[in-house]
C-alpha cells in the first residue's frame, strides 16, 4: 500500500492537480470580500452570513466539479499508453490500487476544504468582523462538506476508471452539477442527489431553510453514508473484474 502511495505521489507532484485545490477557496474568498455590503458592523451572526454567501458558490458548484476533476486526473495516466496493464502487472492488488486513488481524491478535497476555511477566516478578519469566530460552526461546516463528498468521489472514481476518455467523465460531472440550483429546492429528491449533498452539509440551515435544507443533519448523514457504501462497493466490484 505504501508503495502505491509513493507511486501516485510521483505521478501527481508536478501536475496542476494541487493548484486546482486553490481555485474554489480563492474565488469564494473574493466573493465573500466583495459582499462586504451584506455585513453590518457588529451584526449578530455575521460569520454565519459570510459562510452562507461563500459556501453557496463553493459547495454548490466548484466542490462537486473539483471532485470529478480530481478523479479524472488520477486515472488519466493509466488510461494512456497501456498504463493499467503496466500498473496491474506489478505485485499489487487491485483493491489497493483502487483504495489509494480514492484516498488521494479525499486528501485533495480535504486540502480544498482547509483552504476554504482559511479564505473564510481571512475574509472575516480583513472586513473586521466584531463577532468572535464561531470555530465549532465553521469546522462542522468544513468537515460536513468533506464527508458529503464521499459518495460523489466514489461515484466519480468509478466513472473515471470505466471510461478511458478524460473529457467524458468531466462532461457528465458538469451536466449533473448544473441542476443543483433546482434540485436543492426539492425536499424529496435533493438529499439523495450526490452533487447537492456538499451544499446541504456546508451551508447553515438558518441561511436557507427551504426545500432539502429542512432535512435533519442526522438523516442527511445517514443518506450520505449509505450512498457512499453503495457507490464505493459498486465501483470497487467493477474494477476488480475489469479486463485490461
Amino acid at each position: 500500500m505504501m508503495r502505491m502511495f509513493r507511486s501516485e505521489w510521483m505521478k501527481l507532484r508536478r501536475t496542476v492537480i494541487w493548484a486546482l485545490a486553490v481555485i474554489s477557496p480563492l474565488l469564494a474568498g473574493v466573493t465573500g470580500f466583495l459582499s462586504a455590503g451584506d455585513y453590518e458592523n457588529g451584526q449578530e451572526g455575521v460569520w454565519q452570513i459570510a459562510l452562507g454567501i461563500m459556501g453557496l458558490l463553493h459547495a454548490m458548484l466548484f466542490l462537486p466539479l473539483l471532485t470529478g476533476v480530481f478523479a479524472a486526473l488520477l486515472c488519466r495516466f493509466e488510461h494512456t499508453g497501456g498504463g493499467w496493464k503496466q500498473l496491474l502487472a506489478l505485485p499489487v492488488s487491485r483493491s489497493s490500487v483502487y483504495a489509494v486513488k480514492f484516498i488521494y481524491i479525499m486528501l485533495l478535497l480535504a486540502i480544498t476544504q482547509l483552504l476554504f476555511l482559511a479564505a473564510l477566516l481571512a475574509t472575516g478578519l480583513l472586513l473586521g468582523f466584531a463577532e468572535p469566530i464561531p470555530w465549532r460552526m465553521l469546522l462542522v461546516s468544513a468537515l460536513g462538506g468533506w464527508l458529503a463528498c464521499l459518495p460523489l468521489a466514489a461515484l466519480q472514481l468509478a466513472v473515471s476508471v470505466a471510461w478511458s476518455s478524460f473529457a467524458a467523465p468531466l462532461a457528465v460531472n458538469v451536466i449533473f452539477t448544473i441542476p443543483n440550483i433546482l434540485i436543492i429546492n426539492s425536499a424529496q429528491y435533493g438529499p439523495y442527489y450526490p452533487w447537492a449533498q456538499p451544499l446541504l452539509a456546508m451551508v447553515p440551515r438558518d441561511e436557507m431553510g427551504f426545500g432539502a435544507f429542512n432535512l435533519s443533519p442526522e438523516t442527511l448523514l445517514g443518506v450520505i453514508l449509505v450512498s457512499f457504501v453503495v457507490f464505493l462497493l459498486g465501483g470497487w466490484g467493477y474494477f476488480i473484474r475489469k479486463a485490461v
